[in-house]
């Protein structure tokens, strides 16, 4: 992995009161390491996304800032390595954040000014289709619930997200559309003084929705969009992301809130598998999530 220079306020590895290193990228994989404003991302220039974010959320010091919408490609790394503009053009696809936009956004007004235009970056989005982020048992429903849990509570919350890189992802416009994506929310459920590392585990599946979305060019009519209820969202083990995506994801695993079912194994996880009902769970309301 290589590195870009630091920058200040950048993912702290422990924020939480117990260390909570970046995970290891998947072996073989080239990545390049892009610090921001109290987030990370980690990017994969062959996939032209981000393998990893990881951003830390202190509930107690969140801001409210306006949007903006100023979307801009990262200076540090070349413009074939990102997902540029072309990918969203004239198409039902979403430049989807990764770090979400409110998350990062706090402590003194002109550090979080700078986290929320740092959220922005092309490296810190997925294309997503637009349906994606709607209703509360969706990506955005999700986030909510976390992100207010921390704020409701004043509480510090790490957050790790990215796409799941898939054989099946369809190529559009020099890219790879990810079908799934996934993240974990860990936090310190311990004393300041004997911090005990928690974490939850997520995964989402768009698949319907791609499916549904002409990514041929071909200039035909766009479809209808899909019944929302086509989306699946999962609480899933901590260890099936690591599963996933090969990343290392250390402490994280046995920090795991959800039991994997006694016996389990390591699954076939793929889209479809009969294992999965088995081994996920599938939210159909935000207090079906285990914490």
């Amino acid at each position: 992995m290589t590195t870009s220079p630091a920058a200040p306020n950048a993912y702290d590895p422990w924020f939480l009161g117990t260390p909570l290193a970046l995970p290891g990228t998947p072996e073989g994989v080239e990545t390049v390491e892009l610090p921001f404003t109290h987030f990370t991302v980690v990017l994969a220039p062959e996939r032209r996304l981000a393998v990893l974010t990881a951003v830390n959320v202190d509930g107690a010091r969140l801001l409210d800032i306006d949007r903006g919408d100023d979307w801009h490609l990262d200076e540090r790394v070349g413009v074939d390595a990102q997902t540029g503009p072309e990918v969203y053009a004239r198409n039902d696809l979403d430049r989807g954040h990764l770090v979400r936009r409110r998350d990062p956004v706090w402590g003194d007004r002109a550090v979080a000014q700078q986290a929320n235009v740092d959220t922005f970056s092309y490296v810190n989005a997925a294309p997503q289709a637009a349906l994606f982020n709607q209703g509360e048992l969706l990506w955005s429903g999700l986030e909510d619930y976390v992100l207010e849990h921390a704020r409701t509570y004043a509480a510090r919350l790490t957050v790790l997200t990215a796409p799941v890189f898939g054989d099946d992802d369809p190529p559009y416009r020099g890219t790879r559309v990810p079908r799934r994506f996934w993240k974990i929310a860990a936090w310190n459920a311990g004393e300041e003084t004997e911090p005990v590392l928690a974490a939850t585990a997520y995964v989402l599946d768009q698949s319907t929705q791609l499916d549904a979305i002409d990514l041929s060019d071909a200039g035909r009519a766009a479809a209808a969009p899909p019944d929302l209820g086509a989306y699946l969202t999962y609480q899933v083990p901590v260890v099936d992301v690591g599963t996933l995506t090969g990343l290392d994801l250390g402490p994280l695993v046995e920090a795991d809130r959800l039991p994997v079912p006694v016996g389990a194994r390591p699954a076939d996880l793929g889209r479809g598998s009969a294992e999965l009902d088995a081994r996920w769970t599938r939210l159909t309301r935000v207090s079906d999530v285990t914490l």
